[in-house]
């Protein structure tokens, strides 16, 4: 426990932290129970303090939120986020882990080294974004998806995140915040319907915080990457 503390800065375990008040109090606040929803919470916060240090755990627990998130999505036919975690996220996930592990930085596996990208490459991910968007959106229109348009827009979001996570890109983080605030927007609208779904907003709210962390750190990590070369 002593060297897990020592692993993280004081403003790292305070983010992750406050970020599991944050579930625990939208719980207590409405007096819920325990449910899947506030495990994915929980399991997606501590997923995302270590996806900012550049380490393999936090893919690895994104595995197993991708799937409990599926389900959730699936309950308020949210089709093409569950298609999206299930078919696409969770699997990119997996490549991450593998991805990270076998790229350490200096051998250490607690780290991954972090790798530049070129514009032609930025450029045919978003072309097949912009593919894969397109698709989806008439197999989404098709099985009747709730909020469709902004439903269809989070699979563009996401395919970029995960794959600039795949690729050990720092703008995988900032790729998640955006897809964060679209999905902030998408679970509102479910709570308009069902109060339930504040918690997966909340859960949102906090990721977006979380990722822009991320975000800068992974390129104050690429910094130093650099230094020490």
């Amino acid at each position: 426990m002593k060297r897990l503390l020592n692993y993280f800065t004081k403003f790292e375990l305070i983010l992750w932290l406050s970020s599991i008040a944050m579930v625990v109090i939208s719980y207590v606040g409405f007096g819920r129970s325990i449910d899947l929803a506030f495990f994915a919470s929980i399991i997606g916060a501590t997923s995302l303090i270590f996806n900012a240090k550049g380490n393999p755990i936090g893919p690895a627990l994104m595995m197993v939120f991708c799937v409990i998130y599926g389900y959730i999505s699936y309950t308020f036919s949210y089709y093409g986020e569950m298609i999206t975690y299930l078919g696409m996220s969770w699997p990119m996930a997996v490549l991450s882990v593998l991805s990270w592990l076998k790229n350490p930085y200096k051998g250490k596996k607690s780290q991954v080294t972090i790798n530049n990208i070129g514009k032609i490459e930025i450029f045919f991910v978003f072309i097949g974004a912009a593919v894969a968007t397109v698709l989806l959106y008439f197999l989404l229109k098709y099985f009747n998806t709730n909020n469709l348009l902004i439903s269809t827009f989070s699979v563009t979001t996401s395919f970029i995140a995960a794959y600039f996570t795949m690729r050990r890109s720092p703008y995988f983080a900032l790729a998640y915040a955006v897809n964060d605030i679209v999905l902030i927007v998408m679970w509102i609208m479910a709570t308009f319907s069902d109060i339930y779904y504040l918690s997966v907003v909340i859960c949102f709210a906090m990721f977006l915080v979380n990722d822009s962390y991320s975000f800068i750190n992974w390129r104050r990590m690429q910094k130093k990457q650099k230094a020490n070369l």
